[in-house]
């Protein structure tokens, strides 16, 4: 028999029977939304603190990096620590993940920071951004090796990769040029490149400019008029360098040699001298230098020395090109502090003014 009471029905389930259950509950919603929350926050402070906060100091003391070529990401992150350029290393690597800029060989040149930049705008730079141009100063070196030490103290090619580019064969070969010449080349001058320029690079920069000059003002044309190579008017060049720092009597000089020149006499110029026996700090010509058995010793070999003595400044090329129009064949230093010379046309004329001078050295005690 069927019993007439039956069992009572159950409430439904996952409802709380209390009141301390369902805060219970709710205690546990809101808890997982702060975890939630903070999580979120947390994992989003790295862009918001990359794009919207200072990362680069206020005060820099060097505001250029350089980035070398063939750097790592590792290298370029140590190069910004040590030359403090970032406070936040942490959030710098996973911003450079995020915007793609670690790779295996990173973009090289030197960069200017800008104080107050955030780390998005430091990458962006970095990866984009223009390089900051370096001024490349060349003035009167002697020696290619000069040349490659000025260099290398603005670019990023050392000394030895660029004496190497100077004297590579197929290099001259392309642009006819010797060993001797190649510093006929190089135009003293400032010149703006980027610092990560290669050897190759400066070199054919150097032979661009080059031919810019030689393009102006009727250059070549000049020096076709003379009879004289391109190579050969910057030889004569280094020579007038030399000899004077009074611009105002370059072409004068320039014209006593070329006068030499035209009559097959031997140019007799001390500075030859100097340079073949690379006695460069000497303040007299002796009868060691001017005996001295090189094809530089001008003293000894008729014409033009095989190459430039030194680099030639424009003064003194231009000099060459537009020389004064005379009759001297002889100059020799004046018994005073000027620096300049006394012009002969005569040899008998030429030893009044060299006896001067010498006495003048006498009563100084050189």
């Amino acid at each position: 028999m069927l019993s007439s009471t039956f069992p009572q029905q159950s409430e439904p389930i996952g409802e709380p029977k209390t009141a301390d259950q369902k805060n219970a509950m709710f205690k546990k919603v809101i808890l997982v939304a702060v975890v939630l929350i903070l999580a979120g926050a947390y994992f989003a402070w790295h862009p918001i603190k990359g794009f919207w906060f200072p990362s680069v100091p206020d005060k820099l003391e060097n505001p250029y990096v350089h980035v070398p070529t063939g750097a790592d990401f590792e290298r370029v992150v140590d190069i910004l620590k040590k030359n403090g350029f970032i406070k936040d290393e942490v959030n710098f690597r996973w911003l450079a993940e995020q915007m793609n800029y670690k790779k295996d060989k990173m973009r090289a040149g030197r960069f200017k920071i800008e104080p107050g930049w955030t780390n998005r705008q430091l990458i962006q730079h970095l990866r984009n951004g223009e390089q900051a141009p370096v001024k490349v100063v060349l003035n009167n070196e002697r020696l290619l090796e000069e040349v490659a030490g000025k260099a290398s103290k603005f670019i990023e090619a050392d000394s030895l990769s660029l004496i190497r580019a100077f004297k590579n064969p197929q290099l001259l070969k392309e642009h006819g040029l010797k060993v001797e010449t190649v510093i006929s080349t190089f135009i003293p001058n400032t010149y703006e490149m980027y610092w990560n320029t290669d050897a190759k690079g400066f070199v054919q920069r150097m032979i661009k400019e080059h031919n810019i000059f030689w393009e102006k003002e009727n250059r070549r044309s000049k020096a076709k008029d003379l009879g004289l190579t391109e190579a050969e008017v910057y030889t004569l060049a280094s020579i007038v360098e030399r000899e004077t720092n009074a611009v105002s009597e370059k072409p004068t000089i320039a014209g006593v040699y070329l006068n030499r020149l035209r009559i097959d006499m031997k140019l007799q110029a001390d500075p030859t001298c100097v340079f073949a026996t690379r006695d460069f700090a000497t303040r007299r010509v002796t009868n060691y230098h001017t005996s001295f058995d090189s094809p530089y010793n001008t003293y000894m070999y008729k014409g033009l020395p095989p190459g430039p003595i030194s680099m030639a400044s424009i003064p003194s090329l231009d000099a060459v090109l537009t020389p004064q129009k005379h009759n001297y064949l002889y100059f020799c230093a004046k018994p005073d502090e000027s620096g300049t010379h006394s012009f002969a046309e005569t040899f008998a004329a030429h030893k009044v003014n060299a006896t001067r001078f010498q006495a003048y050295v006498r009563t100084r005690k050189y």
